[in-house]
């Protein structure tokens, strides 16, 4: 199968084409065909499976068969994180260059008036995060009231980072009658609730078990204590020649202090995460594609819309205690028809997260201990701190009131 035989018009084949690509892949097999229909989607497809062409593809093409005279805000692609928003955003530029289509993507960090600026002056498809978002709202910068298509890209992230509230206030000011669209890696209660009330009717697609890696990425844990996981990495990183290594730590604290000390040891690194302003995590990210850096520690939520698809290593400085997350990690690696590696460190106090990871995965992830690095038995595990620190516990004083 060809993308002409999707159905695609050839302004957004000739794009296409120009890009290097020839077969769609299955999530695009899928949701093109059936967005292109105008119906509701409800879509179980992992990150590097091309789902984002999957929707941008036809989005594009149903907005342009309508030929508009004006630029109304008829297409609203919701994201999680800035660098997703920029990675969708694009999207869109690329396979819309034929397309006399305007696009504005909307997040924080940056300054809101050349948003505003680039709103009056109209545009069709809005790609934002739901702060920002709700900003314009609140300003009277942004008119939704015209919008057709709303797609929720990594609904299931945006849900893990509390947007809940924020999403049931951006559908209430949107019309009633649109074409809804809903992308998600993994499907909590949480997502099929939103589902239900969100979606009519839907079509549902899913190319891959949920909560399942890509086959394309080989997993393995190495066992380590704790205070020798910065000098083993070094050590994988120099021995077997990783020039591009995505690291996750917990913590946006772990990802300076990791940085830092590979830098010291002769290895590139920059961090991001969200303490970073975001001019310091684009060039960040654009550094690590382009070679300048030869490893990028982030954390859960920085990294989403990491979007390389020859990131050949990812590595888990720290693993999630979230299950899910380390789908999400390890699906950076293994994209679009690549193989990947995924190697997690890990110590004694992280069994039980590894547990939960294996039960998520129904399989035992292999083990390999690197000689030299061996735990040491005589150490017992200690509780991982997660979350912010409690404050320590003050006694009681009772107080007399003078009346």
């Amino acid at each position: 199968m060809t993308f002409k035989d999707l159905g695609l018009i050839d302004e957004l084949l000739r794009a296409i084409n120009e890009e290097g690509y020839t077969t769609p892949t299955p999530v695009q097999k899928q949701a093109i065909p059936l967005v292109l229909q105008g119906g509701d989607i409800l879509a179980g497809a992992q990150t590097g499976t091309g789902k984002t062409a999957g929707f941008t593809l036809p989005l594009l093409q149903r907005l342009w068969e309508k030929n508009p005279k004006n630029h109304a805000v008829r297409a609203l692609i919701l994201t999680p994180t800035r660098e997703l928003a920029a990675q969708v955003g694009e999207s869109v530029r690329i396979y819309g260059k034929y397309l006399p289509l305007k696009t504005a993507v909307i997040f924080g960090g940056v300054n809101i008036e050349s948003q505003i600026k680039k709103l009056r002056a109209g545009v069709d498809i809005i790609i934002a995060t739901p702060g920002r978002l709700l900003d314009h709202v609140s300003q009277k910068t942004v008119d939704l009231s015209k919008v057709e298509i709303l797609v929720l890209d990594e609904a299931d992230r945006m849900l893990d980072m509390g947007f809940i509230n924020d999403i049931r206030k951006i559908l209430k000011i949107l019309p009633s009658g649109r074409q809804n669209l809903l992308f998600s890696a993994t499907f909590s209660n949480e997502i099929k609730d939103l589902a239900e009330k969100l979606l009519k009717s839907p079509q549902s697609i899913e190319v891959e078990r949920h909560n399942t890696p890509t086959e394309l990425v080989s997993q393995v844990i190495h066992p380590v204590d704790s205070k020798r996981k910065s000098e083993l990495l070094s050590y994988l990183i120099s021995s077997q020649n990783w020039n591009q290594v995505l690291v996750f730590t917990r913590t946006k604290h772990g990802a300076n202090k990791l940085s830092e000390k590979l830098t010291i040891d002769g290895i590139p690194s920059a961090a991001i995460h969200g303490n970073k302003s975001q001019s310091a995590r684009t060039k960040a990210l654009e550094d690590f594609k382009r070679g300048k850096v030869q490893v990028l520690v982030a954390t859960d939520i920085a990294a989403r819309g990491i979007d390389i698809d020859h990131l050949p290593h990812v590595v888990n400085y720290e693993i999630p205690n979230v299950p899910e997350d380390y789908v999400h990690r390890i699906g950076r690696t293994g994209r679009a028809g690549n193989e990947g590696s995924a190697c997690s460190l890990v110590c004694i106090d992280e069994h039980k997260y590894l547990s939960d990871i294996e039960r998520l995965l129904k399989r035992k992830i292999p083990t390999s201990i690197i000689a030299g690095y061996e735990p040491d038995p005589s150490i017992k595990a200690q509780p991982i701190f997660q979350g912010r620190r409690q404050p320590a516990k003050r006694p009681k004083v009772s107080f007399r009131v003078k009346r």
